[in-house]
């Protein structure tokens, strides 16, 4: 099997295709301290793209609650179980990967999820309805008293586990902008995709036996416009653009200077080998350190370190990146930060947004003595 460099993982890999980056790469950036699952992002998706006969139970984006949340059911605990000793070393991943845990004549280790695994999309995570108990739900007291909300869509990797073992070779990677689509002429619903994506976003529609998956919104992408899961996040947590390789990284590209510079966003289960382009910033309220090492790998500490000090003040190129995001439905490709705003350019440089790093607080007397009127409910 050929041999390519996984940067996320620090090491070479085995991969059924030689390595081919494409010319420039989407990603996006997602901030797990400001999602409050909503589900908007999820709506817009669905009203978009799967509104159609057995497109039903689809949804290319989801927001799931975790540690125990999952769509579809224990997707993410059944593909780490399979996968077994996942270790890291100085930065280095040890274990296998997914395309090196495959069992003999199959191209990536992965399952079919059952019919009933899909039934359940972030029904009752967020509520208790039963009595918890210890036994029930194999609690531990004192219990960690957090959750966050993780947002899922395609992440449109770099080394695609569905497109390495489509036997039709009907999915493929845009040279153009990295985003992975599927030529629905050519498939004939053998679902060897959807049993080796491991984070399930590939699914198959029994109405048409075909296979379906998110498609980035590319239409409004070709357009210098954002994804529609993007652009309607109403918690502004979404950072769309594009990523360069960590040696070719630009500091004044949002992405870039996310992931590659200040380091704080995080890759979801780097572990797996996909080189994944979705990141996220990892949640700083969580108690337990290993179970997000677990989730977005070893750089945890460090981006919570770096999130934590743009939030104290101290980092405000940092903070204008944040607050750059979904302040406008253009793609931003460059910004910069001066005299107390953050700029937003498009990939010609014209100026397309521009937000201050501080909201400016007026505070009016409660008495207007022009109109002789209170401003304040008196009665």
């Amino acid at each position: 099997m050929p041999k390519v460099y996984n940067w996320q993982i620090n090491r070479e890999m085995d991969y059924p295709f030689e390595g081919h980056r494409p010319r420039r790469q989407a990603a996006a950036v997602f901030d797990t301290n400001k999602c409050i699952a909503c589900q908007t992002c999820t709506m817009a998706c669905k009203t978009t793209w799967t509104s159609g006969k057995g497109q039903e139970y689809m949804f290319w984006n989801n927001v799931e609650t975790k540690p125990w949340g999952s769509y579809p059911l224990a997707w993410d605990v059944r593909v780490l179980e399979m996968l077994g000793p996942q270790a890291w070393e100085d930065g280095v991943y040890r274990g296998k990967t997914i395309f090196e845990a495959a069992p003999t004549g199959e191209r990536a280790l992965g399952y079919l999820p059952e019919d009933l695994d899909y039934a359940y999309p972030n029904r009752g995570e967020d509520e208790t309805n039963v009595p918890v108990t210890e036994e029930r739900f194999y609690l531990r007291l004192p219990h960690d008293a957090w959750f966050f909300y993780l947002p899922r869509i395609c992440n449109h990797c770099t080394y695609p586990a569905c497109l390495a073992s489509c036997p039709r070779t009907a999915i493929y990677k845009r040279p153009e902008d990295g985003i992975v689509l599927l030529d629905q002429q050519r498939c004939r619903g053998y679902r060897e995709c959807v049993k080796n994506c491991p984070f399930k976003k590939v699914f198959y529609n029994h109405t048409t036996r075909v296979s379906e998956k998110c498609v980035l919104c590319f239409p409004a992408v070709e357009r210098g416009i954002q994804p529609r899961c993007m652009r309607n996040c109403i918690g502004k947590i979404r950072t769309f653009g594009f990523i360069s390789t960590p040696d070719r990284a630009r500091p004044d590209n949002p992405v870039d200077f996310l992931v590659h510079v200040r380091k704080v966003a995080l890759p979801l289960l780097p572990q797996l080998g996909l080189e994944a382009n979705v990141y996220y910033i990892p949640p700083v309220h969580v108690g337990n350190l290993r179970f997000l090492q677990m989730l977005f790998g070893p750089g945890v500490e460090g981006a919570i370190a770096a999130y934590r000090r743009a939030m104290e003040g101290k980092d405000e190129e940092l903070r204008g990146v944040l607050l750059l995001a979904v302040s406008t439905d253009r793609i931003v490709h460059r910004f910069r930060v001066a005299r107390g705003q953050v700029y937003g350019y498009d990939e010609r440089g014209e100026e397309v947004v521009r937000v201050p790093l501080r909201e400016p607080t007026m505070v009016r007397p409660a008495y207007d003595p022009q109109h002789r009127a209170y401003r304040y409910n008196v009665t």
